[in-house]
């Protein structure tokens, strides 16, 4: 197949691409930046079409990874620049496909599994879940990314490609082993003593495996009767207490500093970051891809941090 990977350059497209190129596919990766890779790298500026698009045109799959990261302050700057990563991005791809004579049969656009409400009672999937839009009990503060969120796979369902099946991907925290990612800024957290429950620990964590992420996607591509939202996650989300408990474990870490919503407050501050990532629960579920016939190699965080951290170790140790 012939791959193309919109902003497929940080850690989770780095990886999906080694998978794809190890089993022979042609990968294409748009990135804002060029760098050196044993698959194709092409220069977009994630604002207009360019001579990107008829990369298009004859591709197999389109896999849209872009978005700028929303691990800063909301001020009105990064706003407008986290929406519009996403939602821009997004249009062009569109705009793309439409222009093509050979469109891709399958297109696969990142969403968020912020999109659905804060919750402690029951799990969000993607059938009965409730959307964060209808969501009246958490802080106003976090409007914006419900609404990015929204707009995001608004964008998408603007265009109707009947050769293209689309597939939104309601994902979650993608734990992978490298440098730099989530699971190495929490595992230094945990070996400095500041891995304790974060705010009351009764907010769930949902969370996925680097390895059943793009197991998910793999499956994803060869299911064709799968399309419109899925849940990109594992199958037991769990409270952040026990998360922060289950990883000290397995740093041999016996103690964790906790930090309450104001001690959060002022961390995050001055971190440059928001408290809401942190604080929502976001209990999901991925139902359809259960329901598909999926299998998880890695369903429970105990197993997967186990396995996260040992590959850590390997990697960082280089």
């Amino acid at each position: 197949m012939k791959v193309i990977l919109p902003g497929g350059s940080g850690q989770i497209g780095s990886a999906l691409s080694a998978r794809l190129h190890s089993e022979g596919h042609e990968v294409v990766v748009l990135s804002r930046h060029e760098f050196s890779a044993p698959w194709q790298v092409i220069q977009w500026d994630t604002l207009s079409l360019g001579s990107w698009a008829t990369e298009l045109d004859g591709a197999d799959i389109v896999i849209n990874l872009a978005g700028r990261s929303v691990n800063c302050r909301y001020n009105a700057s990064n706003r407008l620049e986290i929406k519009n990563s996403r939602v821009r991005t997004t249009q062009l791809i569109g705009d793309a496909i439409n222009l093509c004579q050979s469109p891709p049969s399958l297109w696969l656009n990142s969403s968020t599994a912020t999109i659905y409400s804060h919750r402690y009672d029951a799990p969000n999937d993607e059938i009965t879940g409730i959307p964060g839009s209808l969501d009246t009990q958490s802080p106003s503060t976090w409007r914006f990314s419900i609404d990015v969120a929204e707009s995001w796979e608004k964008a998408v369902d603007e265009y109707k490609l009947p050769s293209t099946r689309v597939v939104k991907l309601r994902t979650s925290m993608v734990m992978g082993p490298a440098k730099g990612g989530v699971f190495d800024v929490f595992v230094g957290l945990a070996q400095k003593g500041l891995g304790g429950t974060l705010g009351d620990g009764r907010q769930f964590v949902s969370w996925i495996h680097e390895e059943d992420f793009i197991r998910a996607i793999l499956w994803i591509i060869e299911s064709q009767s799968i399309s419109g939202p899925v849940n990109i996650c594992a199958p037991h989300p769990l409270p952040n207490s026990d998360f922060m408990r289950e990883l000290r474990q397995v740093c041999r870490v016996p103690f964790g500093l906790p930090a309450s919503k104001w001690m959060l407050e002022i961390g995050t501050f001055f971190m440059r970051t928001e408290t809401e990532l942190i604080l929502k629960s976001r209990r999901v579920v991925p139902s359809r891809l259960i329901d598909s016939g999926f299998t998880f190699n890695h369903p429970t965080w105990a197993r997967a941090v186990e396995d996260l951290y040992r590959n850590w170790k390997t990697m960082t140790s280089r």
